[in-house]
């Protein structure tokens, strides 16, 4: 069995979600990379009973390390050395070699402030200078260090204990890293492997019937970690396995291939908005967009490098906006509604059109209650996608969920649709269900899920 860890969490502002916790899952991904098991995530308070209850609840259940972050700071509430050097029953010394050091980090910060009393600033920050006995010293990245302590009596877990800005905890992580006490702890660390497979739509339901199948087919599940997540209409499967185990991993993904042959888009982990930038060989792309209110435009721009292949996007909420900016007539607006799948068509081709563009993006649609009727409810939404002169797919689809349900699930919806068009433009043979020049009566189609 691979060496296990927990993560320690600490601070009310993070408890009480005035400040969001990034350093968690990112410590357990770290941990994962080194064949580390990352078992636990656990949040706590500034309260020395929660903090110490903590400790030594993840020292019950047998872990070998322990990553704390936060509360290394000079105010009074900044607990975590000394709770630490508690569990550890380690006795807490000031460090003066570690006082001078905070003392050399400071001295910039009273230049730059001198009306601060100095004497007072060095006395708070001597408080980051008390430690464990014993602890090992990560150098400070701004003036809190980091420590890794042993048990004073070798009979729990190594804790090492690192900042809360993650600034700060990064670089501190990769210095842990490499001190003896952390190497010690982990020796019993294996390889993993991660693959991920990546469908869309079908539910979350599908999966777990694919997995009693496989396991029902004889794949030893039970010699791989599968978790699944649907995640804006799309499923992922994560698999972790060690490499003994490859030919199981290998028989499963084969399995979900077979079962899933029209719905797996990715088997290499890739995302949708990688394999789009991926497919684009050169052509450009615009959209206009309505009740998405440019969230398509920021998607297709939010990658190194899209200024490449991005023209620009044309946010037209309203009848004039859409008129004015990507030169909709009036009468087919008049003719068939805002939300229809004819407007999505000229929206695409005013996009191409108005910024110069090789593919045209057009989505239109019903994010919210105030424009609803019975025959256009709330989530339905309206799709084309174009090339200049070329194929296109144009479709409605009905979305679950709330105004920002609906309007962040209608650019997975038109990401996948413009995979599908920017396939069929190379490939001879359309996808099973698919056909060129596609198109759908508005509220006909179904949701993706």
């Amino acid at each position: 069995m691979s060496a296990r860890a927990g993560v320690l969490i600490t601070g009310t502002e993070v408890l009480s979600g005035i400040i969001a916790d990034r350093n968690g899952p990112w410590l357990s991904e770290r941990l994962r990379e080194i064949g580390v098991d990352a078992a636990q995530i656990v949040i706590v308070g500034d309260r020395r009973s929660d903090m110490l209850a903590a400790l030594r609840f993840m020292a019950a259940e047998g872990l070998d390390v322990i990553v704390t972050s936060g509360g290394l700071g000079p105010t009074a509430d900044d607990l975590t050395a000394e709770i630490v050097g508690q569990f550890c029953r380690r006795e807490m010394v000031l460090d003066t070699a570690l006082e001078a050091r905070i003392g050399e980090i400071l001295a910039p910060m009273l230049k730059r402030w001198p009306g601060l009393d100095p004497e007072a600033i060095r006395h708070s920050n001597r408080k980051q200078a008390v430690i464990p006995q014993g602890a090992t010293v990560i150098d400070p990245v701004g003036t809190a260090p980091g420590l890794v302590v042993t048990p004073a009596r070798g009979d729990g877990p190594t804790v090492v204990v690192l900042p809360g800005p993650p600034r700060e905890l990064h670089p501190m992580w990769a210095a842990a890293l490499l001190t003896e006490a952390f190497r010690a702890a982990t020796a019993g660390a294996t390889t993993y492997r991660t693959r991920i497979l990546r469908l869309f739509g079908i539910p979350e339901s599908a999966i777990a019937d694919t997995l009693r199948a496989a396991s029902e087919a004889g794949i030893d599940l039970d010699s791989l970690e599968v978790t699944t997540c649907l995640r804006r209409g799309e499923i992922e499967i994560a698999t972790r396995y060690e490499p003994a185990v490859e030919h199981v991993y290998d028989a499963f993904a084969d399995f979900v291939r077979r079962r899933h042959a029209d719905s797996l888009f990715s088997e290499d982990g890739s995302t949708i908005d990688e394999q789009v930038a991926a497919l684009l060989g050169g052509r450009t792309i615009a959209v206009a967009e309505s009740c998405t209110g440019g969230l398509m435009a920021a998607r297709l721009t939010d990658r190194p490098g899209s200024s490449a292949y991005f023209k620009g996007g044309l946010v037209v909420y309203s009848n004039d906006a859409k008129v004015a900016l990507a030169g909709i007539d009036p009468d087919l607006i008049e003719r068939h509604g805002a939300v229809s799948t004819e407007v999505a068509e000229a929206l695409a081709d005013g996009a191409i059109e108005r910024l110069d563009a090789t593919i045209g993006v057009g989505i239109t649609g019903i994010a919210g209650p105030g424009g609803a009727t019975a025959g256009k409810p709330v989530g339905l939404v309206c799709f084309s996608v174009h090339e200049r002169g070329g194929e296109g797919i144009t479709r409605s689809v009905n979305l679950p969920g709330g105004r920002v349900d609906v309007r962040d699930r209608a650019t997975v919806v038109a990401m996948h649709l413009l995979r599908r068009l920017l396939l069929g433009s190379r490939s001879p043979e359309p996808a099973r269900g698919e056909r060129r020049n596609e198109k759908s009566r508005c509220g006909s189609g179904a949701s993706p899920e």
